[in-house]
């Protein structure tokens, strides 16, 4: 409990924790040096008022022609006058002493020494007692003075004056009680200004987490950008986080579509043999083929899921093979419309990649042309001379016969999830699968009219290799 008080949880208790001890520690200091220096500014007041008083004596005194004292007839303050008043005085010589009227009948005063002309004491506090043994506490203050006639030796005399402490007492318990009391209220409150202010100062993180909430909630889908400049990295940092978290969840998403979909043509074969009651020993081929392939898909998509981009200096690949494997299987699809596709691919075209990226990249131009042709595909393949490279990229168009697509159309047909006919089976991600393809290899697609076919043309086209 002691551990878990003195290390609060919660930063408004800790800080204003600290900042009371720290405070409380502060006021105390302030208040011990303001004791000190009134108690010394007072003390010095009382040795000045002493000091008044002897001087005062001196101007009033006289000596006659046997150097016998005559004392003043008017006392600086009445106190002197009226006996055990608090406030004495006595004139010391060698051969004697004079009191005044204060302390003939008030208590017994001390034989003090006596000084030298000009010489000063200040002390205290000495105890005094009256008549009764009842003792009280005073200061003293002495000095030393000559009293000189011609053709006469100075006569030497000390004047002593002496005051009860208890009004001095007083006076400091005065200020003690309203310096301490003032100092609580002024401390009181500062605590209470420290809250605000620490109130006020963390407002802003409050806020952060109220927008956090609402982030986990649903109902916002980041950090807003009102808040001060010293958390404005701290809500940079959170909006990077999630959108980071958005991110990875989009692309797991789109990971789980694009194996989906890319499954879809080899079960789509499968299903086309199947029905179509071939022999065993083809039915058997055909399926060690598709199966093959699903294989290789899947491998290719997991590879995609923990990579975002692809294998640099990679071996160039034939595309012959590889388009022809998909049309086979394509043409066994869409066996009914009798949909035939030509070839026009270049010999030394090559594609510098993976062979994942290109089976997905000709698998879906060419489903797409497949599902949308009345009876012809052209695939042509061809080297991309590049100006100021030294090495060709790659162009991949494929065109088939079918509608087009309109050009107010081609942005929202090359969206994820959007298809140019909803009557047409499908899922909508082929293309965009294509050009998060082209994206990572630094290229893009362009969607335009076949002039040869009267349909559409998608061309990808890949920049020259690293």
């Amino acid at each position: 409990m002691s551990a878990q008080f003195w290390k609060p949880r919660s930063l408004l208790r800790r800080q204003l924790l600290f900042g009371t001890i720290g405070l409380a520690a502060f006021l105390a200091l302030v208040g011990i040096a303001l004791d000190r220096a009134f108690e010394q500014t007072a003390l010095e007041s009382f040795r000045n008022r002493l000091s008044n008083y002897a001087l005062t004596y001196a101007a009033r005194t006289d000596f006659d022609v046997t150097d016998a004292l005559v004392p003043p007839a008017i006392t600086p303050d009445p106190r002197l006058d009226r006996p055990a008043s608090g406030l004495y005085a006595q004139i010391v010589q060698r051969n004697g002493r004079w009191q005044s009227q204060s302390a003939v009948y008030g208590p017994q005063l001390p034989l003090p020494p006596l000084l030298d002309p000009n010489t000063e004491t200040f002390s205290g506090p000495v105890t005094i007692r009256d008549s009764s043994g009842f003792g009280s506490a005073v200061y003293v203050y002495g000095r030393g003075f000559a009293w000189s006639e011609a053709n006469k030796a100075p006569v030497l005399y000390t004047i002593y004056v002496m005051e009860d402490m208890r009004p001095f007492k007083t006076q400091m318990t005065t200020f003690r009680a309203a310096l301490w009391s003032n100092l609580a209220l002024a401390g009181l409150l500062l605590v209470l200004l420290q809250m605000m202010t620490l109130w006020w100062s963390l407002a802003p993180l409050k806020r952060v987490i109220v927008e956090l909430d609402r982030v986990k909630e649903g109902m916002a889908t980041k950090m807003s950008g009102a808040h001060p400049r010293e958390l404005t990295p701290l809500t940079e940092s959170i909006n990077a986080l999630i959108d980071s978290e958005r991110r990875h969840l989009d692309r797991q998403r789109d990971v789980m579509s694009d194996l989906a979909h890319s499954l879809k043509t080899p079960l789509a074969v499968l299903r086309t043999q199947l029905d179509s009651h071939e022999p065993d020993a083809d039915l058997r081929s055909e399926l060690d083929t598709q199966l093959r392939r699903m294989n290789d898909i899947v491998g290719y998509q997991l590879g995609r899921a923990r990579s975002t981009g692809h294998k640099l200096y990679a071996a160039p690949i034939a595309i012959e093979s590889y388009a022809e494997e998909i049309v086979t299987g394509l043409e066994k699809i869409y066996a009914a419309k009798g949909v035939l596709c030509e070839f026009e691919i270049a010999p030394e075209a090559r594609f510098h990649g993976e062979v994942g990226d290109l089976q997905e990249l000709l698998g879906n131009l060419l489903e797409n042309a497949f599902k949308w042709a009345k009876s012809r595909v052209l695939l042509t393949v061809a080297p991309r001379q590049v100006p100021g490279s030294r090495r060709a990229g790659l162009r991949i168009a494929v065109e088939d016969d079918g509608p087009g697509v309109p050009k107010a159309q081609v942005m929202e047909v090359l969206q994820r999830g959007v298809r140019g006919d909803e009557r047409v089976q499908g899922h909508g991600i082929g293309l965009s699968i294509v050009q998060d393809i082209l994206a990572s290899y630094g290229g893009e697609l362009e969607v335009s009219d076949s002039a040869e076919m009267g349909g559409a043309r998608f061309e990808a086209l890949l920049p020259p290799p690293n």
